[in-house]
């Protein structure tokens, strides 16, 4: 007998065990399973969700959305009928508790109510969520009325922002802004610039909160020291999402180490 041959005899008498018994456990986002939509531009989204999303048995899964690096009215609108054909990429056929669209601009030019109707093309059962969406929620949970908003963006856009918030039935006694249009850019943002804004636009202000809009904003790992700092509540887009998607899925847990907001619970008009 060859070689060849005695490895086939050897492959032959190979005992193949099939149907062996198994049991199942809840598995990866047993007690949550929440959806993101990411900006093919964003760098800083996902690196800030992993940050909070440690409990056990919550997990998210994230597919990324077709847009361009510059931030206009226009280059927004243009995501709307992408959305459902990126959220399919997502656990096709498993149906997903909480689903987050990760862009605060484009939810605002949009209107909540179309993002959601174009998620639930995909997710019908989903509880649907946006920046701006969790913004409110997290407004609420404070009972703040009077909010300081700083962003990335350009003139055009920051009008947009500011009377959506204020159509809401908030006031805006302060708007910062760095007018920087470029996604890329903005990631690069240091927490010493952010945090050096917010004591600008909060000094001697009458303020309730600060919201830093943008989900590429990197504020999450500063909110608890700039609020032991300025004595106020402060929340970011990322921020206020990741909280909303584990509150709208009935997660309680407290986190203290990520500011405020983490021990709030979801008011109930939320």
């Amino acid at each position: 007998m060859n070689i060849e041959q005695k490895i086939n005899a050897e492959a032959d008498a190979c005992d193949m065990l099939e149907n062996l018994p198994f049991t199942l456990e809840e598995g990866i986002g047993g007690r949550a399973k929440i959806g993101l939509i990411v900006l093919a531009t964003d760098y800083t989204v996902e690196h800030e969700f992993r940050k909070v999303m440690t409990v056990p048995g919550v997990d998210f899964y994230e597919a990324r959305i077709e847009n361009v690096p510059t931030v206009t009215p226009e280059t927004l609108a243009a995501m709307e009928t992408k959305i459902p054909s990126t959220l399919k990429l997502i656990l096709p056929g498993e149906p997903l508790d909480v689903v987050a669209y990760g862009c605060t601009s484009a939810s605002i030019v949009l209107g909540e109510e179309t993002v959601f109707s174009r998620i639930r093309e995909a997710q019908p059962e989903a509880k649907c969520t946006t920046p701006i969406t969790a913004a409110f929620a997290a407004f609420d949970a404070f009972d703040a009325k009077r909010i300081a908003v700083l962003t990335p963006y350009r003139r055009d856009v920051n009008e947009q922002v500011k009377s959506y918030i204020e159509n809401a039935g908030y006031t805006v006694p302060v708007f910062g802004s760095f007018n920087e249009e470029n996604d890329p850019t903005v990631a690069r943002i240091d927490t010493a610039s952010l945090s050096n804004a917010i004591d600008v636009i909060t000094r001697e202000r009458d303020i309730e909160m600060v919201f830093v809009s943008c989900t590429s904003v990197r504020l999450f790992e500063a909110a608890k020291e700039i609020e032991d700092r300025i004595g106020l509540p402060v929340t970011s887009s990322n921020h206020a999402m990741a909280w909303h998607c584990l509150r709208l899925a009935g997660v309680e847990d407290a986190m203290p180490q990520w500011g405020r907001l983490y021990e709030k619970a979801l008011p109930s008009n939320r």
